[in-house]
């Protein structure tokens, strides 16, 4: 039997790391939770949003989830048991401490996924640059850049081929690759913008310069986001496309 890739992750994570017995490995449960990386920036700015996705998440899929979002330091080994950790900000990120570097490497080499997202749609300036700086320090020999439209995050559950968020200041994502596998994938839309909703039940912000159309893209595009962490490249094989072409009639 093939084994999961949640097993394959524990076996590497425990021959490459020296650590305590199941520390570095994605854990045993099924359910979805998001990690948020904590930082030394404003990284509470989309936990309601996160939690949000883990909602439509489970609306839309067939995946177990826990409503709820899970802040983690970034060198925590705890990343290692959460497939998908978002990180965001509102402005620039402080450098990261070696440690947070280090374990960050890990993470996305075992293969774990980080959904980086600019919540200020900044451009030279504020979030950007600096996420960029960490990724140089993180990923050094994986720069990022566009995503192909072909890609399989597109269509890993909704067939897209935009990448809205509340803003729509780049129409796809950047990605950064571990082998070829797009480790880092980075939206300068705020897409955890669309996702927000106050505790009231209204939507926090507006989406521009597409209103609530755009605003269920950018859902569906966080679905496909954790369908891809989950799932990876299973999607790309040929034998799925004719019931995607279906389901797209």
């Amino acid at each position: 039997m093939r084994p999961s890739r949640r097993q394959l992750l524990q076996g590497l994570a425990a021959t490459a790391l020296v650590a305590p017995a199941g520390a570095w490995g994605f854990g045993d449960s099924s359910r979805f939770v998001p990690a948020v990386a904590q930082h030394g920036g404003n990284w509470r700015g989309r936990i309601t949003a996160l939690r949000r996705l883990a909602w439509e998440l489970q609306r839309r899929t067939s995946v177990e989830v826990v409503l709820d979002a899970r802040p983690l330091p970034l060198d925590s080994p705890e990343l290692f048991k959460h497939p998908f950790l978002y990180l965001g900000s509102d402005g620039p990120l402080p450098a990261f401490s070696n440690p947070e570097v280090e374990n960050l490497r890990r993470y996305l080499t075992f293969g774990g996924l980080l959904v980086a997202d600019a919540n200020d749609g900044s451009d030279g300036n504020g979030f950007d640059p600096s996420f960029r700086r960490e990724m140089e320090r993180v990923l050094p020999n994986a720069p990022l850049g566009d995503l192909s439209a072909d890609h399989v995050v597109f269509k890993s559950f909704y067939l897209l081929d935009a990448a809205p968020g509340r803003l729509l200041n780049r129409p796809q994502l950047q990605a950064a690759y571990a082998g070829k596998r797009a480790a880092v994938l980075y939206s300068q839309n705020d897409v955890a913008g669309a996702w927000s909703r106050a505790e009231g039940g209204s939507w926090e912000y507006e989406c521009s310069p597409g209103g609530e159309p755009q605003r269920e893209l950018a859902l569906r595009l966080g679905v496909n986001l954790a369908m891809y962490g989950l799932c990876l490249d299973y999607k790309d094989d040929a034998v799925h496309l004719p019931m995607i072409l279906k389901k797209r009639r």
